[in-house]
């Protein structure tokens, strides 16, 4: 299934759509290593990229030329139970190969979230070339009200196009984010999509008519074709 800027990939399950995500990154990692000396990879939180992850450490890349990064992140402890840095110590970094690339956790220990916000950019820039800067992989989630990172509907962190990175509140959580001019500009988006509660929210995704207010994961709009991995669960009554 083709969309203008969104072509839909559906896996078989959940385990299935973990292998297809895996060997998608790896792919898009070894070609932009085969172009630059470094990469940058974007991770997406949540609970479905956790079983990609587990497998995409296991596979041998050059991981000492990868930087990791954040999409967005609560502000919380790096330690605590619902810090996306530590789901991803805890399943791409348990693996002998991944423990080798550079990861860089939103700085969650910055006094304010504000100063954390500009830390981070400030980091980018350096990492990226480019006004904004260009990432080559940025791995997407799709909340069941259309949001992706932490731009959620009706929030200033969604209207922002001045900003790399600012506060956003979700969930009556403050939160870190990458905004959708920053996302936009990377070489390579991927959505992974799971679960019958997506839905909705994956048919407004690949509606090229949607609201992008209304559904801001259409705030993120490449030069290349964005690629959406979704399971049977999430694409079940998609038309075909």
């Amino acid at each position: 299934m083709t969309h203008p800027t969104h072509r839909l990939v559906i896996a078989s399950d959940g385990a299935d759509l973990a292998r297809q995500a895996a060997e998608t990154i790896a792919s898009c990692l070894d070609l932009a290593l085969a172009q630059r000396d470094r990469a940058q990879l974007v991770l997406a939180g949540g609970g479905t990229p956790k079983a990609c992850y587990q497998k995409l450490g296991a596979v041998h890349l050059p991981w000492d030329r990868i930087d990791v990064l954040l999409g967005d992140e609560r502000w919380v402890p790096a330690d605590h139970p619902d810090s996306n840095a530590r789901m991803i110590e805890e399943s791409l970094r348990q693996q002998t190969a991944a423990r080798h690339a550079r990861f860089h956790p939103v700085p969650t220990d910055a006094d304010t979230v504000a100063e954390g916000c500009r830390r981070y950019a400030d980091l980018l820039r350096q990492l990226c070339p480019g006004d904004p800067p260009i990432l080559d992989l940025v791995l997407l989630g799709l909340g069941d009200d259309g949001h992706t990172a932490s731009l959620f509907p009706g929030t200033a962190a969604a209207a922002n196009r001045q900003d790399l990175v600012v506060v956003g509140e979700g969930k009556g959580m403050a939160r870190v984010t990458m905004t959708a001019p920053l996302l936009s500009a990377a070489r390579q988006v991927l959505f992974l999509v799971s679960g019958a509660g997506k839905q909705q929210a994956l048919k407004r995704l690949l509606d090229p008519l949607e609201s992008a207010e209304r559904t801001p994961a259409r705030l993120v709009q490449t030069q290349a074709t964005i690629l959406v991995l979704a399971d049977q669960s999430a694409a079940e009554g998609l038309d075909a």
